[in-house]
């Protein structure tokens, strides 16, 4: 399948699965008891969305690497 390369991160393959998963967390997360919101689910919440914010940081970051000769 030929795709164009993309111009965003919200254009890769795999910012809707990631993204997804995020509000998935979310969504599973709010049924912890109270006294875990501020150890285990934000814990975990901060960690399902630092998956998005490293998609969308390596996007940035990529373009500017320089190639290796292989």
């Amino acid at each position: 399948m030929n795709r164009e390369p993309a111009k965003s991160f919200q254009d890769l393959i795999v910012w809707p699965k990631a993204h997804q998963f995020v509000l998935n967390i979310y969504n599973f997360s709010s049924n912890f008891p109270k006294s875990e919101m501020y150890g285990l689910t934000s814990q975990l919440r901060r960690a399902a969305f630092s998956i998005l914010a490293n998609i969308a940081e390596g996007f940035d970051i990529l373009p500017t690497l320089p190639l290796r000769e292989q």
